[in-house]
């Protein structure tokens, strides 16, 4: 009678584990509280949880409370077992017992269709305090626990498009390379820099020789296995302090913060080079390069003087780098 009088009340370790979840950001957090609330209240005398990934084929043992580093080992092999209760109420989607440990269910529903997300697994001192455990409020501490897995991955979800939408915004789909948009807000804030230090930038365009006639005799496909074999030896080639973009259909704009743009360059040329054909194609580029502040004092300026550098190597010859008068360090 002592015991019972010293446990806590079940509504008081349900608020507990809401709390928790509302509350908290960790996962293991937020289940640990709410299970070691109930363990004290209901009398078991341990706890674990499997969760269910969607991208894993088997469920995985995510928290135990009340065991031992033996009992933990066991408790590995119980999440791998078939025949064990919490493999089984997560297989089954229902209470499932097998002498002194009762386990359920974690199920989430949304718009009308339920997903498993794994289960819980209560293990008492005897069968009989198994059996005399108040299923109701087990089934309740199952949805609780369930709330809190449910809210966990819809966070990460909801961070994961976040992050994805943001590299959207800043990155050329096809090449992985930064976009026009961000290339743009780069070489401003470069050229503010260096103006504000009296430094030097140099800014090169790269253009992907006869790029239609790869893709007429290759298809889509072949021309943009050779954009991205380009975009490759660019970003491969460049500095850390470099940003390299798809600048084009088939033109790629580099920044380099120092008048080191023509070296930068050439070291692109000489490992596209190397590429393997695509559809028997051999890959080559042209490269114009400019500088500032000698070629332009604002960004319009000097890509439009890498621009006309590039005119000049395209009449040279493909392969080609053709620099300014400034741009040839």
């Amino acid at each position: 009678m002592t015991d019972a009088v010293e446990r806590p009340a079940a509504l008081d370790a349900l608020a507990a584990g809401v709390a928790a979840i509302v509350h908290g950001s960790d996962l293991d957090e937020a289940l640990g509280s709410l299970l070691a609330a109930v363990v004290e209240t209901i009398g078991a005398t341990s706890a674990m949880v499997s969760l269910q990934d969607p991208d894993r084929p088997d469920p995985e043992l995510a928290l135990t409370i009340g065991l031992d580093s033996d009992a933990q080992t066991a408790a590995v092999a119980a999440v791998a077992d078939p025949a064990h209760p919490l493999t089984t109420a997560g297989r089954e989607r229902a209470l499932a017992r097998g002498g002194a440990t009762i386990a359920l269910p974690l199920i989430a529903a949304r718009s009308g269709i339920e997903e498993a997300l794994g289960a819980i697994a209560l293990t008492f001192r005897s069968d009989s305090e198994a059996q005399a455990a108040d299923g109701s409020f087990l089934a309740l501490v199952a949805d609780v626990a369930a709330l809190a897995v449910d809210r966990s991955r819809l966070a990460a979800t909801a961070a994961q498009r976040s992050e994805w939408f943001e590299r959207l915004a800043h990155t050329d789909p096809l090449t992985g390379l930064a976009n026009v948009r961000t290339i743009s807000r780069v070489l401003e804030l470069e050229l503010t820099r260096a103006g504000r230090q009296g430094s030097e930038v140099s800014v090169a365009l790269f253009d992907v020789d006869d790029f239609a006639a790869a893709n007429e005799a290759g298809g889509r496909e072949a021309g943009d296995d050779v954009l991205r074999s380009v975009a490759a030896v660019l970003a491969g080639s460049v500095r850390l302090v470099d940003t390299v973009a798809r600048y084009g259909a088939d033109e790629f704009l580099l920044v380099a913060p120092g008048s080191a743009g023509a070296t930068v360059a050439r070291r692109v040329l000489d490992g596209i080079a190397e590429l393997a054909p695509v559809a028997g194609r051999s890959i080559s580029v042209t490269a114009g390069v400019a500088q500032f502040p000698s070629d332009g004092t604002d960004a319009e300026a000097v890509v439009a003087a890498a621009q006309a550098a590039l005119d000049r190597a395209r009449a040279e010859g493909r392969g080609t780098v053709e620099t300014t008068g400034a741009g040839g360090g």
